[in-house]
């Protein structure tokens, strides 16, 4: 388990699943053969045959009043189009509570887009039926965000695979959802940042205590070749130019800065500080 300190705030990772390889429908671009070429990649994000190593994990961010979860990964039982994401039985929730975040005990969950991958413990399956996790939680939902998925999913012929219907609609349908706009504040420490292009309404989590800076990126990068390669855009990206100019933009402000990055889909060690390297930017870790 991994955990940072940012003054008073506290983040810990909760892992649901991680993988090396198989990374190509989100990143075609990047082959092995590639990969290898970008060798401070290995051995933390990349092995030594060029395979991608991703993440998928919730962030557990604790300030001085908010209890807060950020993106909530897959989930169980869902029916998915991605054969290894369809039906999971993982020990996610077991090892939430292990942690000390028994799931009542969290008051906010933050969601920095509505993708499959972001909204599945929103809910869990108790007695066939879709219900909150995070009973006393508000979920906090961009409203560009809300609205353009809500739109996509009307008349949606095959709900039971649909991220919407079983992780979002049931929240909404439960009174827990308050819909935000791109730069809320959350708290006195967190705010949401917009960072558009993977998604019409998708933002970035910054985090500010006592003097000290951490941004939680969402899916405005997926990977850390990324920083190499700022041009590679995501198959999963609404708005490839956009995506492209977002990640250009955040990355010559971070590059060199005392911000703690936190990647939302990045291998352990996860979280790193951004340096010029050449034309472009690498990880530190």
């Amino acid at each position: 388990m991994l955990s940072w300190r940012i003054g008073d705030v506290t983040v810990t990772r909760i892992l649901e699943l991680e993988a090396t390889g198989g990374t190509r429908f989100i990143l075609p671009q990047a082959t092995r053969e590639v990969v290898q070429t970008i060798p401070w990649l290995a051995p933390h994000f990349a092995d030594a045959d060029g395979r991608l190593k991703m993440s998928i994990h919730a962030l557990v961010v604790e300030t001085p009043s908010k209890r807060i979860i950020v993106d909530t990964c897959i989930g169980n039982d869902k029916q998915r189009d991605i054969p290894t994401w369809s039906g999971l039985q993982t020990t996610f929730l077991a090892d939430l509570e292990a942690a000390g975040f028994a799931r009542e005990s969290i008051d906010t969950v933050l969601c920095t887009h509505l993708h499959v991958d972001h909204v599945g413990w929103n809910t869990m399956l108790v007695d066939g039926k879709w219900v909150p996790t995070f009973p006393n939680a508000r979920y906090l939902l961009g409203r560009a965000e809300y609205e353009y998925w809500r739109a996509e999913d009307e008349g949606n012929e095959a709900p039971e695979r649909s991220p919407f219907h079983d992780s979002v609609k049931p929240v909404w349908e439960a009174g827990l959802v308050d819909l935000v706009e791109t730069d809320h504040r959350i708290c006195p420490e967190v705010s949401f940042e917009p960072t558009l292009g993977h998604t019409p309404g998708h933002v970035s989590v910054r985090i500010r205590s006592n003097g000290e800076d951490a941004l939680i990126t969402g899916d405005f990068i997926h990977h850390p070749c990324q920083f190499t390669h700022p041009e590679w855009a995501s198959l999963a990206d609404y708005d490839e130019a956009a995506s492209t100019a977002t990640r250009q933009r955040m990355f010559g402000a971070l590059a060199g800065s005392k911000t703690l990055v936190i990647g939302t889909h990045f291998s352990a060690p996860t979280a790193g500080h951004v340096v010029r390297d050449g034309e472009a930017y690498r990880l530190a870790v």
